[in-house]
């Protein structure tokens, strides 16, 4: 039995099947996570989302950005934007099912074990690790729950820009999704800046990448999100697996227990 982690798939449905096929992956015996972005952009989103979701217990996933937007799209009657590539999803017979399946997915998930942590965009430094997994539970209860109409209506915006444990209401869950799905440079105090989406060292005043920030936990944490990044952080701590599929560069896939890495170019 093999552990893997696989970075932003984005609809590649083609590519994810031949980077399984590289590591002779076998949902009988190993497992799959997945960082986030299982869909939009890419050429077969619907093909994706039915092979990820019919991989049953095999697969463990949490939420990104483009899959929160099908979601926004599916029930806060947000409209598709020029460059989704979701219709064939929300066109589909069994649409309310994968729907449903993709509401039960976590923010984050936390590995005991191995002392390994997993978000689409990463941890903040200014959350300790109990309780960032409290408030990903929060939101995720919120998204399978009767109040998920309004947050995904609201989920959108940049503010507040600032985690401080006074937030309610939307602000808080906003402020929580932002964190764990948009972001990249993070002020000193938590600040988050969601413009700026260029590599490491692109970093506005005052801001630096969220894993320059030291953790006193040694959690590893793996996270996609961040595509002009291809895979570097400069830290075997803080581990980036989008590698830019979608746009050319190549779908990554990592051994857990090992750490070895297979890519398969796209």
């Amino acid at each position: 039995m093999t552990d893997y982690a696989i970075g932003d798939i984005q609809g590649c449905y083609d590519r994810l099947r031949s980077v399984l096929d590289k590591v002779a992956f076998s949902p009988s015996r190993d497992c799959l996570w997945v960082a986030g972005d299982l869909i939009n952009r890419g050429p077969a989103s619907l093909e994706t989302l039915r092979f990820l979701e019919g991989l049953g217990g095999a697969t463990t996933v949490v939420l990104g950005n483009h899959d929160l937007h099908l979601l926004a799209v599916a029930l806060g009657g947000h409209q598709t934007r020029r460059k989704d590539t979701l219709a064939d999803i929300l066109e589909s017979p069994d649409h309310d099912r994968l729907v449903a399946w993709l509401r039960q997915q976590r923010l984050c998930l936390y590995d005991r074990d191995r002392h390994l942590f997993m978000a689409h965009a990463g941890l903040p430094h200014i959350w300790s690790l109990d309780q960032a997994q409290a408030l990903g539970r929060e939101v995720e209860a919120v998204i399978r729950g009767p109040q998920a109409r309004d947050y995904f209506t609201h989920m959108y915006g940049n503010r507040p820009a600032c985690w401080h444990d006074g937030l309610t209401g939307i602000d808080r869950w906003r402020a929580i999704t932002n964190y764990f799905t948009r972001m990249r440079f993070v002020a000193e105090d938590g600040t988050l800046e969601l413009a700026t989406k260029e590599s490491a060292d692109a970093a506005p005043g005052g801001f630096a990448p969220w894993f320059r920030y030291p953790r006193h936990d040694n959690v590893k944490v793996i996270f996609g999100h961040w595509a002009a990044l291809e895979g570097r952080t400069g830290s075997e701590q803080f581990i980036g697996l989008d590698t830019g599929c979608v746009w050319g560069g190549a779908l990554t896939i990592m051994n857990l227990d090992s750490g070895e890495r297979i890519h398969c170019d796209c």
